[in-house]
């Protein structure tokens, strides 16, 4: 907040973070607050009636200020008077914004009406769990006046607009006496005269049916387990969801790439164990924020918990085959002419028992989002069904709403992808020097990245450089471990969803005499660089053959490759071992649209691990120059006569991978700044 911060805005602000805080209020990105007070209008010096409200997008825990709109009272109340009707709903929305108070602030949501219609101070309108159980409940209305009696109405359902604040308003002036209303297959609304008793309001109607539902709700809601459907021990079904989660992202890309979150909640591996869920699933969500994240239905496996992985793959592609075709009807059964076009038939959420749920979108924070909203639904549908049946709105109204206008509008105000967008790198030796820089670009274009190092602290550190887990991970990998290389890239998937884009990065150097270089040396400079490239190439291939979504590899090799220097036999041997698998890998690899490519930097010295852990030391004695001139010594050798530093090499890979070069392949570009001898031939 700012100086000038209204004091109304300020409460409104305070208010939004307590009650989006607690996800029992509401889910993320879920409801919207207001609050009403006197402004100043900036043409006239008088005094004018504002309405604060949580605009288009954002979440209430982390609100701020400039996501408020913020509408003129009057004008906003005057479009009562030329409101056309329910047939042209959507138009009301483009009015809303010839009733904003100057410039800047968050477009005005759906809900905006609701708020400025309802004749109150303050009004708040959320996605408790406990609410919505009720508001889906078959017998609802009647479930709404047994537990709250005159102090909150039902309100049938109506798809969120114009006309559900009309209603609501003409509720709250026939029901004086009412705190707020529960919203049918929705959520609830709840308002008072001042922020702190419209804050009591909204929690009174959340923790009155939480307690109802936990004093009268059944205990086994979703029937009795089902025999061989239970959860796998937390190390098997970790593994087994690793295993099968780019099989499913895969999947899931049919129509656009995605990134997933897994989740092995023990709501979810309840749900999935207990005899109801195939039919309370295949109802799908109701409340509009659920199923825009989730879609429709999620797929749903209909095997046991100790079918095979094989048994599982076979049975997870007929069955997304069959959902395609059936969200295909669907489309089809509720089209208009002034439908958008279907936006893509594969599922948003995927549900293996004894495993847990896969979750898919644009970015690893949309994957994340939609399998909390489809925990969220899980626990409306324990409620509704404990106390009653679990009713969500008919699927003629779901569609309407997935595919709104207003949607479709708001897709397309949405910034252009970044280039790697979607796409999960892993980079070894991504602790330091031209790793982290490799990580470090790559995240920039938009790539979600996998840190790989032995120093999992360094590894960690680059990733928190980077950002939250829903942008980088840290992974712990030795590359001459084959265990360590298939835990990092399960790893990997776990967190993202599979693996797309592999940088042979780790390395180390020895720099001996023929005579001096003994066997020993010989050894762990292959088994670092062409057995451990070799090795996490292997792995990664086998990932991204699963995921049938091509995949890029790109080993970062030498000059040293190419170029024959003094007392180098070890470390040059290996660089010319690793430009070799650039080759083979890219003849194998072609027919699955993976792309081998390599870059050959030479002489990083600034940031490298590899040269302040004794290189640096040996390589300049070898030229006679202060180890501190070695990054010169290399320039000036140089046809450009520049010093090659870690962005350099970062800014080759990424020019490789960013969908430019997409037809090049088995191809190694130099960043050496130009070494006339090194010149591939």
């Amino acid at each position: 907040m700012t100086a000038e911060t209204h004091p109304v805005v300020a409460e409104l602000l305070a208010r939004s973070h307590e009650l989006g805080a607690d996800r029992r209020n509401t889910n993320y990105a879920g409801g919207n607050t207001s609050a009403k007070g006197t402004g100043t209008d900036p043409a006239t010096g008088g005094d004018v009636e504002l309405m604060w409200v949580k605009g288009s997008g954002g979440d209430l825990g982390t609100l701020r200020e400039q996501g408020l709109a913020v509408l003129r009272l009057d004008r906003m109340r005057a479009l009562v008077d030329v409101y056309p009707g329910e047939d042209r709903e959507d138009e009301m929305v483009a009015a809303l914004d010839y009733c904003l108070h100057g410039k800047g602030g968050a477009a005005p949501s759906i809900d905006t009406a609701m708020h400025g219609l309802v004749e109150a101070a303050h009004v708040d309108h959320l996605h408790p769990d406990s609410g919505i159980a009720i508001a889906t409940a078959a017998d609802g209305k009647r479930l709404t006046a047994t537990i709250f009696g005159d102090r909150v109405v039902w309100v049938p359902w109506r798809r969120p607009g114009f006309q559900l604040g009309l209603d609501i308003a003409e509720i709250k002036r026939r029901h004086p006496e009412a705190i707020g209303c529960v919203l049918g297959g929705h959520g609830i609304t709840a308002w008072g005269e001042t922020s702190e008793e419209c804050r009591r309001n909204s929690l009174e109607i959340i923790r009155t049916a939480q307690d109802f539902l936990h004093e009268n709700g059944k205990p086994e809601p979703f029937g009795t387990e089902i025999p061989g459907y239970g959860a796998l021990p937390e190390s098997r079904r970790r593994e087994r969801a690793a295993a099968l989660f780019p099989v499913l992202r895969g999947l899931a890309s049919t129509d656009a790439p995605q990134l997933g979150h897994f989740t092995d909640d023990e709501v979810v591996l309840d749900f999935l164990a207990r005899q109801r869920h195939p039919a309370l699933a295949a109802l799908g969500t109701s409340c509009p924020d659920h199923f825009l994240r989730t879609k429709v239905a999620p797929l749903v496996v209909d095997l046991p918990s100790n079918a095979s992985l094989d048994e599982v793959v076979a049975r997870v592609k007929e069955l997304h085959q069959r959902y395609r075709e059936e969200y295909a009807a669907y489309y089809r059964r509720h089209v208009r002419e002034d439908s958008p076009p279907i936006r893509g038939a594969d599922p948003a959420i995927v549900l293996v028992p004894g495993v847990g749920m896969f979750s898919f979108g644009k970015d690893k924070q949309t994957a994340r989002v939609a399998g909390e909203f489809y925990v969220n639904a899980i626990n409306v549908m324990r409620g509704a069904e404990s106390v009653s049946s679990y009713a969500p709105i008919p699927e003629s109204e779901k569609f309407r709403i997935e595919y709104w206008e207003l949607e479709e509008a708001k897709l397309r105000r949405m910034p252009v992808p970044k280039p790697l967008a979607t796409r999960v790198a892993l980079v070894t030796g991504g602790g330091s020097g031209i790793g982290r820089a490799i990580a470090r670009r790559l995240a920039a274009e938009g790539a979600c990245v996998a840190v790989a190092d032995r120093d999992l602290e360094a590894a960690t550190r680059v990733a928190e450089e980077i950002g939250n887990s829903d942008t980088a991970v840290a992974v712990a990998v030795d590359v001459c471990d084959e265990n360590a290389i298939a835990d990092a890239i399960a790893a990997t998937a776990l967190a993202f969803g599979g693996v797309d884009l592999v940088v042979n990065n780790a390395g180390l150097s020895v720099s001996k005499p023929l005579l001096d270089t003994s066997a020993s040396d010989w050894d762990l400079q292959h088994d670092v660089m062409a057995r451990g490239s070799f090795l996490v190439a292997r792995e990664a291939a086998r990932a991204m053959i699963a995921q049938g979504m091509g995949g890029d590899i790109v080993y970062i090799v030498s000059k040293n490759g190419v170029f024959a220097g003094p007392n180098n036999v070890a470390y040059g041997a290996t660089k010319a071992d690793q430009a070799h698998q650039v080759r083979l890998l890219a003849a194998e690899l072609g027919e699955h649209g993976i792309r081998v490519n390599g870059v050959n930097p030479d002489g990083v010295v600034r940031g490298s691990g590899i040269f302040a852990s004794g290189w640096g030391a040996q390589r300049a004695a070898v030229y006679g120059v202060a180890e501190e001139d070695l990054g010169a010594f290399y320039a000036k050798r140089t046809l450009l006569g520049r010093e090659v530093l870690p962005e350099h090499v970062a800014n080759a890979v990424f020019a490789l991978t960013s969908g430019e070069l997409s037809h090049t392949t088995g191809l190694h570009i130099p960043v050496d700044a130009g070494v006339a001898a090194a010149f591939l031939r």
